[in-house]
């Protein structure tokens, strides 16, 4: 199954707080910071609510 690799590269500062949810279960917590996460639905819907304040790339096995 492919991965994606969230990097956090806008503030949640004044954004609303649905959004600062979704980046806080995403597992950023600082700027510049990237996770890794399974490529799922799920991922895919929390990626689309906050793409304005992240950058994805997909990883291939």
């Amino acid at each position: 199954m492919a991965k994606l690799s969230i990097t956090l590269i806008n503030s949640v500062i004044g954004n609303k707080q649905d959004q600062r949810d979704t980046v806080r279960v995403l597992g950023l917590r600082k700027l510049h910071q990237t996770v890794v996460k399974e490529d799922s639905p799920s991922i895919r819907g929390m990626v689309q609510k906050v793409r304005h304040l992240i950058r994805v790339e997909e990883l291939s096995d």
